[in-house]
């Protein structure tokens, strides 16, 4: 009698253990899956390599510039069109600050910050 018993109670545990591990690596809980992490660092990456060649910029020319001009004088191999399923877009103010933006260019289900850098070399994260 105990066996019989004891056999639901094991099956009950595994199907509890078995939802708890699917609803945790579900892509559709609103995170992204490991290959959208993966484009998320690689998005940072590239928003500290384009502030870093501003400061460059600034002290060679004496004012922040362009993206494009950042491509042409510091040889960066990122445009406005951006990689990783995002666009940049670059602010300058003179001498006195810039804000690069990554914003998410396509629609794929989940919801992806937009990320900010600016003179400050913060990268800030906001929800669309």
């Amino acid at each position: 009698m105990r066996a019989i018993l004891g056999i639901p109670a094991v099956v009950l545990a595994v199907v509890i253990v078995l939802y708890l591990h699917s609803s945790r690596h579900d892509g559709s809980a609103g995170l992204p899956a490991p290959a959208g992490q993966i484009d998320l660092a690689a998005v940072r990456a590239d928003l500290l390599s384009i502030a870093q060649a501003e400061r460059l910029y600034l002290a060679s020319h004496g004012h922040y510039a362009t993206l494009d001009q950042l491509v042409q004088a510091q040889g960066l191999r990122i445009t406005g069109a951006g990689r990783h399923g995002y666009t940049y877009d670059l602010e300058a103010d003179g001498a006195l600050r810039f804000r690069i933006t990554a914003r998410p260019s396509a629609a794929s289900g989940v919801r992806l910050p937009v990320l900010s850098i600016d003179q400050t070399m913060q990268i800030t994260s906001s929800d669309r």
